[in-house]
């Protein structure tokens, strides 16, 4: 592995930076989120039309720059440094690697090009609060969290030729502002029970979109209810390996989100640090006490590794699709790599991101003191953006333990270990 960057990409990260920093302030976030669209639709056309960041991992021959997955890691964590609130988590690291897997050809005409000009925005819309089980970071993913039996979910039938849902997902990621929405339902019942995707349009009759109010403002959330509504089965058969695609786009998700944490920390840090150099105590800056120094200098650490980490799941992505295998389609590689067998860390990565900034949140509250603990300060941005993470994807226990599983770290439940006599 060659940990360093290309120029593509440092200018990637460069560029990104300086727009965000400019456009993304603290207030400025605050003001997006209370939006119709939950984003400052400006700031994504500009992110879109100009650094074309929504088709960043997506193949050239549908729009996109024809990048990897290090590349949308990168710029996912631009964005968490200033916790941008933009469609781009549910358009291009969950959606669009669905269209590119599972989709007709089509369909993958149709509704790629769309979202790597930033013209569509899209959802993935699965029932109830199963959104780390559906991409198997928490667990395998091949039961019915979709809405097993005949009732619960969201159910799928296929009457005259038309597929019909009913039911209703909750924690959708901008699902309430979203052009598209790719919907996890059950179908066949008992006899031939199975999970499926299928694409709903925003025009849809039947459809009903509540922006739900969340902990953390800057990643919207919203409940869809579907009430017989008609939709076009994703991939145009129903014989996909829908559990196992869901499960090898979650882990390049898992990968992007890791970075976007990793950015959010390290800028949390960044500000904590600029705090106690200016705010005095005893005569002299607190910066300057060996307590706090020690404090940050464990969160600085703890960053790094966990930007080290986030950094190796994006190679190790990267790996897969330049190798050949089965990966997100599309994927061109990163730098580095060469061709091996794939590793699937994301989970991890994600794992250690969410500690780190969960710790870099905290720390960042209490050293900025009695003004830290207000909710107007934008020290609790990054404490919700931490708390709600872990929520959605998480707990963080969960992602490690079903990596020890996939690891065969343990002796699996039922079996005795054998004892040479």
């Amino acid at each position: 592995m060659d940990a360093a960057f290309t120029a593509e990409q440092e200018e990637i990260r460069r560029t990104l930076r300086e727009l965000v920093t400019k456009r993304c302030g603290p207030d400025e976030v605050k003001a997006a989120v209370r939006t119709p669209a939950g984003h400052d639709a400006a700031l994504w056309s500009a992110l879109a039309e100009q650094l074309g960041l929504p088709g960043l991992a997506l193949p050239e021959a549908y729009g996109g720059v024809g990048c990897g997955a290090a590349e949308l890691a990168l710029g996912s964590e631009e964005l968490g440094r200033a916790l941008t609130p933009s469609p781009l988590f549910a358009t291009a690291a969950l959606v669009a690697p669905l269209l590119q897997r599972l989709g007709t050809e089509e369909q993958r005409s149709e509704l790629l090009p769309r979202i790597a000009a930033g013209r569509l925005a899209a959802a993935l819309a699965v029932p109830g609060s199963g959104l780390a089980t559906a991409l198997g970071l928490v667990g395998d993913n091949l039961g019915d969290w979709s809405g097993g039996g005949r009732a619960g979910g969201v159910q799928a039938t296929l009457a005259d030729g038309v597929w019909r849902l009913y039911g209703q997902a909750e924690q959708v990621l901008d699902g309430h502002s979203a052009g598209l929405l790719v919907v996890a339902a059950h179908t066949g019942g008992f006899a031939r029970s199975r999970t499926l995707l299928y694409l709903v349009r925003d025009t849809a009759a039947g459809l009903v979109r509540t922006r739900q109010t969340s902990l953390d403002e800057t990643r919207p959330q919203a409940r869809v209810e579907l009430r017989d509504v008609a939709a076009e089965l994703l991939g145009g058969t129903d014989d996909a390996d829908v559990p196992g695609a869901l499960a090898a786009v979650g882990d390049v998700a898992a990968t992007v989100l890791a970075a976007e944490a990793v950015g959010a920390a390290d800028r949390a840090l960044e500000r904590t640090v600029e705090y106690v150099k200016q705010r005095e105590q005893f005569g002299r800056a607190i910066g300057s006490f060996q307590a706090v120094k020690h404090r940050l200098a464990d969160v600085y650490v703890q960053v790094q590794a966990a930007r080290s980490a986030a950094y190796y799941a994006a190679w190790a992505a990267g790996a897969a699709g330049a190798a050949g295998e089965t990966g997100v389609a599309g994927e061109t590689g990163v730098a580095g790599s060469g061709g091996v067998r794939s590793e699937q860390v994301g989970g991890l990565a994600l794992a250690q991101a969410l500690d780190a900034l969960r710790t870099a949140a905290s720390e960042a509250v209490q050293l900025h003191g009695g003004i830290g603990f207000t909710w107007e300060h934008e020290a609790h941005l990054y404490f919700k953006r931490a708390s709600s993470d872990e929520l959605l994807f998480g707990p963080v226990h969960r992602l490690r333990a079903r990596a020890a599983e996939r690891a065969e770290l343990f002796t699996p439940t039922g079996t005795e270990p054998t004892v040479a006599v």
